[in-house]
């Protein structure tokens, strides 16, 4: 799909790969960016983007990414400005990491992960990104129908995209059930919502990234990216955020390409952690 003059959503667009992505689709021609957070850094953030790129493209929205009126709000607003919504990127994502069951050492009492926390992560991580992609998809029909148009055909070409962020710890990684439980949970969305979505001419995939410089990182405790992650890295360093939008936009625009992305600079769990 052709990413010049199309209209795209991205949630977590105040920093790290939703920021970058937005910025690189706006490099590439899109029309409008609708730029979603809850930070009030975002007004900002989409301010500078446009001025990067020399044209209001960015659209700010603040608000939680998991209410249903909010992502509404930002659909009926960028619909009613410009039809359809061509790509969807919820990038917006938490984590609450620490060991599943932990002994007391004075007790012998174990500690089972908070449900709490687990909820938390899997309304952000989970929930958000099916819900703000089934929106895509919804208006997309809706639209359709108003056309007279019924089942998608390839002479059409595809009409809309939508690129889960999954991540490397989908395959398990110590301290991350919840996060981890969420990504892999992404994976069986994306292919049954491929199975459905291209009904209507929308493409679904996820990327998984390695470990991305991001505000997200700055919650692990000091020391633990050097000791413990980038000895596991191939390339010796975190990746940047511009590095993992540059793959979303592939995956956008190479139809060809379906399922999944590893992006993930040859970082794996190493045996034995």
């Amino acid at each position: 799909m052709i990413i010049e003059g199309k209209t795209a959503v991205i949630t977590g667009a105040a920093s790290g790969i939703g920021m970058a992505t937005a910025e690189e689709l706006a490099k590439r021609g899109a029309k409008a960016v609708a730029m979603v957070d809850m930070s009030d850094k975002v007004v900002e953030v989409t301010k500078e983007m446009n001025k990067k790129v020399g044209k209001e493209v960015g659209k700010a929205f603040k608000g939680n990414v998991t209410e249903d009126a909010f992502r509404k709000e930002v659909y009926d607003t960028m619909c009613a400005e410009h039809e359809v919504v061509n790509i969807c990127v919820p990038s917006a994502g938490i984590f609450r990491d620490r060991l599943s069951v932990m002994l007391n050492k004075e007790t012998g009492e174990p500690d089972i992960y908070p449900t709490e926390l687990f909820h938390q992560v899997l309304e952000v991580n989970l929930v958000h990104p099916v819900y703000w992609a089934l929106e895509l998809v919804a208006r997309m029909a809706k639209q359709r129908k108003k056309e007279g148009k019924k089942k998608w055909h390839p002479d059409e070409k595809v009409q809309g995209t939508i690129v889960f962020i999954g991540s490397v710890a989908s395959q398990g990684n110590k301290g991350q059930i919840s996060y981890s439980s969420t990504k892999a949970g992404l994976e069986g969305a994306a292919q049954t919502l491929m199975k459905e979505s291209m009904f209507h001419g929308v493409r679904t995939a996820v990327i998984h990234p390695g470990f991305v410089d991001t505000p997200i990182l700055q919650g692990m405790p000091e020391g633990y990216l050097d000791k413990y992650v980038l000895p596991d890295v191939q390339l010796g360093r975190l990746i940047r955020p511009e590095e993992i939008a540059d793959a979303i936009c592939f995956l956008v625009s190479n139809s060809a390409v379906s399922g999944e992305l590893w992006a993930d600079a040859g970082w794996h769990p190493p045996a034995g952690t």
